[in-house]
């Protein structure tokens, strides 16, 4: 182990134990992290990169967890957690041989973690400040209550959470997910460790958002000569923190080197195919056949007609619940959406977004304004009124593990709505409807034969949409439905829409926060901020030539490969 390492890990294996079945988490992976180094590791869900990191801070449980081999050499700088020793003094320690109250000493004071979903990470029952001062008290026992308040005050302005005195006793579910994930990030920080692991910690976060987080983790590391493990499966990510680069398969790092040579010139054929697959390489679609579609929509005409639309929820306080104010989630939209087209609708969380996709689809009853589908007006319709144009319009939603019925098998899923718009003559008609309907989204017609826990993320995700098609409809609202994808499986998904598009003549409209989806996949784009639509036009002009400050602001933020 060099001077300047940090940790060295060894040819380290780290085995589940899952029923009978034993799975090879991490299979023999060797690597080192430098001083001031930040480090990423990528890969697709399942490869082992959270493993990995869990084994280094050695938080697996013991109960189905073993390592048969390798040492994961990590210098430990004893004294002063708080980083006023002049000359702190390193001891190497092999992290797989200490006992648990060792452990306890190395773990948050030395090396710290951030967790991906800061909402399941934060104790709900105690105010942020509690919990930072917790952590200060338990690696600096000889610090006041006093003393550890100042601290934990300074660690919140330190990440940037504006009013940091008024934020201390707040709850975590009083915070927005990026004041959460900063206040994980003080958390992590506040016992200055030598090594900080994030996993996956920009993942939720709005571009903007992302931006904040990630600048803050550099400077702080610059300021500090801190060493970030990141894993993330952002390569526009990797492209702007990391030094280094390893990319991870099936328990096994198949790939490592410098973030320049990785990102531009990979050497192994998986690492290829995951850049290949990042939208900013994906192949453009031909310029010629997007003017034909462009022609040709414009003379179709709009499909689905928005105007003055207001959906506005009531703020009620005091003893009898009067209502004193309203949220504004979609404030005076006017939008128009032309058939064949795919829109994409994007903005930051909070925006109105999913609420403005929910009340074109009438699944939220506007407060005001007009929604029409071929010309035929929905605002003020009763539910057995829309029944004949629901079948016109689906949606497809953001987390197909909530919206699919675990008791259902996909054939039951996919029939369903069938039945109940009397499409098909029999249950066996229907049944071979719905095989056709999943070849269409690239599964096997045995996969009805299924449950929803059989699949992976992307195959949920493709379920999802098959039974959005199965109506055969005119219209899908899809809702972040690349959001959770590995890069690879979102890319199939994309050029899957489009293929579906030209089949069927299908309007989609696409919400969003990925900029580099939107490039690729749009052929209109409309940016909403605060319920409002402050910019929209056609992708190529509101993404390469933005006018609104805010939209300005959204293409800045976006990481980029190159």
């Amino acid at each position: 182990m060099s001077g300047s390492s940090l940790v060295q890990v060894n040819d380290l294996k780290t085995y589940l134990q899952s029923g009978v079945e034993t799975v090879k988490a991490v299979d023999g992976v060797s690597f080192t992290i430098e001083k001031g180094e930040t480090f990423c590791l990528v890969g697709e869900s399942g490869s082992g990169k959270s493993i990995l990191a869990l084994s280094i801070i050695q938080l697996l449980p013991a109960r189905i967890s073993s390592h048969p081999s390798g040492e994961i050499l990590f210098n430990w700088r004893k004294g002063n957690n708080l980083g006023q020793d002049s000359k702190p003094e390193y001891h190497q320690v092999n992290m797989l041989n200490l006992k648990e109250k060792q452990l306890c000493d190395i773990r948050g004071s030395r090396i710290a973690m951030i967790f991906q979903e800061p909402m399941t990470s934060l104790n709900p029952v105690y105010s942020v400040g509690e919990q930072i001062i917790e952590a200060l008290l338990l690696h600096n026992p000889g610090l006041s209550e006093q003393m550890a308040k100042e601290r934990a005050l300074q660690a919140m302005e330190e990440v940037q959470i504006k009013n940091a005195a008024g934020r201390f006793d707040n709850y975590p579910h009083e915070l927005s997910g990026g004041q959460r994930q900063r206040i994980m990030i003080a958390m992590a920080l506040a016992c200055e460790p030598d090594l900080l692991i994030a996993d996956e910690p920009t993942t939720a976060l709005d571009v903007t958002v992302q931006a904040e987080v990630l600048k803050l983790m550099k400077e702080l590391q610059e300021r500090k000569g801190m060493s970030i493990l990141f894993i993330t499966h952002d390569f526009g990510v990797v492209a702007q923190i990391a030094h280094k680069v390893a990319v991870m398969k099936q328990g096994k790092l198949v790939e490592v080197g410098e973030t320049k040579q990785v990102l531009k010139q990979p050497q192994h054929l998986y690492s290829q195919k995951l850049l290949a697959a990042v939208p900013d390489n994906l192949p453009r679609r031909d310029k010629t056949a997007q003017n034909t579609r462009q022609k040709k929509t414009e003379q179709q005409g709009a499909l689905i007609e928005a105007r003055k639309l207001d959906v506005f929820f009531p703020i009620r306080k005091g003893l009898l619940q009067r209502v004193v104010d309203h949220v504004r989630a979609v404030d005076d939209v006017s939008i128009d959406i032309n058939k064949g087209k795919i829109v994409a609708l994007v903005g930051e969380s909070g925006s109105g977004k999913t609420t403005l996709g929910r009340a074109i689809l009438q699944l939220q009853k506007p407060t005001a304004g007009s929604v029409t589908i071929d010309g035929h007006e929905l605002v003020g319709l009763s539910n057995k009124e829309l029944k004949p144009w629901r079948r016109k319009m689906q949606i497809s939603f953001q987390d197909p593990q909530s919206s699919l019925n675990p008791r259902l098998l996909v054939a039951k899923t996919i029939t369903e709505p069938m039945k109940v718009h009397g499409i098909g003559s029999s249950d066996e008609d229907r049944i071979e409807l719905a095989a056709d309907v999943l070849e269409s989204v690239q599964l096997k017609r045995e996969f009805m034969w299924r449950y929803p826990h059989e699949f992976s993320g992307g195959q949920r995700q493709r379920i999802g949409l098959a039974r959005a098609l199965a109506l055969n409809p005119e219209f899908i609202v899809c809702d972040e439905i690349t959001s959770a994808l590995d890069v690879s499986v979102q890319a199939e998904v994309l050029q899957l829409l489009l293929e579906i598009r030209e089949q069927r003549d299908l309007t989609l409209l696409f919400i969003t926060h990925n900029i580099a989806v939107v490039e690729y996949l749009s052929d209109e784009t409309i940016v909403m901020k605060n319920g409002k639509v402050v910019e929209q036009g056609l992708t190529g002009d509101v993404c390469g030539n933005p006018q609104n400050a805010y939209t300005q602001k959204l293409l800045a933020a976006v990481p980029r490969l190159n």
